[in-house]
């Protein structure tokens, strides 16, 4: 079974819940936004301090916001860039769908298979409680 096949999976196992939405975008909607992101997205290796321990990841990572704020997980600062044209455009996109509204965007590429992230919980006391991820 492939994770997007079926709708109404539930795939936390402890707290929180997900909601699938199903397609949103067709295929060519999907590649021109993946292509103007890859291409216009200030992509940085993405850095942490686990356990005391400084690593830079294979992954790369772009934040935008609402507006140039700082935000902090795995004891390393990050620093919002403002919306691009085409993250404002999924961002109405994605709030017409949920009813939620996201003041930022935390991008991750994945260059291949290799790279992933563990679980986890995004428990910074600078977010809201119970708040929304898309």
């Amino acid at each position: 079974m492939k994770l997007f096949e079926q709708e109404n999976i539930e795939v936390l196992p402890h707290d929180g819940s997900t909601v699938y939405y199903g397609k949103i975008l067709n295929d060519v909607e999907s590649k021109k936004y993946f292509d103007l992101l890859i291409k216009n997205g200030d992509w940085k290796n993405d850095e942490a301090v686990i356990f005391g321990k400084h690593f830079i990841t294979k992954r790369k990572v772009a934040w935008y916001g609402n507006e140039e704020y700082s935000y902090t997980y795995s004891n390393t600062q990050h620093d919002a860039l403002l919306w691009t044209p085409e993250l404002l455009e999924l961002k109405m996109i994605t709030e017409a769908h949920t009813g939620y509204v996201f003041n930022s965007c935390l991008l991750n590429l994945y260059h291949d298979g290799d790279e992933g992230m563990g679980w986890h919980s995004d428990d910074e006391k600078s977010l809201a409680k119970d708040s929304a991820i898309a």
